[in-house]
């Protein structure tokens, strides 16, 4: 059995911009991708983190880290293509999480960049699972 548990908003760093941004303006949005190892006694797991900056002018507007995990049995075998879809709805929830909170942000009118899949070492991760 797979659970995922809730995404934690660890990092909600806003700086209001010193001027007014308009909706046609440069900001430079950068999200990355760490992902642990998680064991227990009857359990394996991974923890996903994702950190996303903001920054207008070179100056950070926003800094944004959010947290999910996935506590798996042992017996459990993990694909590659399973380890996609969890990354996937970490990722989700994630930016779901952005949208509800930028609201009340100069931000309010953009979204976050879809996840690059192709920047993700699949294999990389899959041992942390075996």
């Amino acid at each position: 059995m797979i659970e995922q548990t809730e995404l934690v908003v660890t990092e909600w760093h806003y700086y209001p911009p010193e001027r007014a941004i308009d909706e046609t303006a440069l900001i430079h949005e950068v999200t990355s991708l760490d992902v642990q190892k998680k064991r227990a006694s009857t359990k394996k797991g991974i923890a996903c983190r994702f950190s996303c900056r903001f920054t207008f002018e070179n100056k950070i507007v926003l800094n944004y880290v959010g947290e999910d995990s996935y506590v798996i049995d042992f017996e459990e075998v993990i694909d590659q293509h399973e380890l996609l879809t969890m990354i996937r709805n970490s990722f989700s929830k994630f930016k779901d999480k952005f949208d509800l909170r930028k609201l009340s942000t100069v931000l309010q009118s953009r979204s976050l960049m879809p996840l690059n899949e192709s920047m993700i070492n699949i294999e990389a991760i899959l041992p942390m699972l075996a």
